[in-house]
């Protein structure tokens, strides 16, 4: 999308520091930030390094399965469906993870 509007704003000193604090804190711009809210949406903090430690281990899992589950399917010596399904779950718990702990949220602000 191209934007092709410049709009300026005023703020305190105040107002100006805790926009760019909360900016910071969520890893966006401040421009970025101030769509966010104007669609309705309540960005979430980064969160700290051990969430994306988790992540990544829930994605090795994640692979390590999947891997399995195709090697299984060629030699067709273990229930290679019941595998590739244990895989999605643990995909799916990844997907849930980043969607709790990163994915903005609709606010509940009536003016919009």
């Amino acid at each position: 999308m191209k934007r092709t509007i410049k709009k300026q704003f005023w703020f305190s000193k105040a107002e100006a520091q805790d926009l760019q604090k909360k900016a910071k804190r969520t890893c966006l711009t401040e421009a970025a930030l101030v769509r966010l809210l104007l669609k309705g949406y309540e960005p979430r903090e980064k969160p700290d390094d051990r969430f994306y430690d988790v992540m990544r281990e829930l994605s090795a899992i994640g692979n390590n399965i999947h891997q399995l589950s195709a090697k299984a399917n060629s030699l067709n010596f273990i229930d290679a469906p019941a595998l590739a399904k244990e895989a999605e779950r643990w995909h799916k718990f990844q997907a849930d993870v980043e969607r709790v702990f990163l994915r903005p949220e609709q606010s509940g602000l009536k003016w919009q």
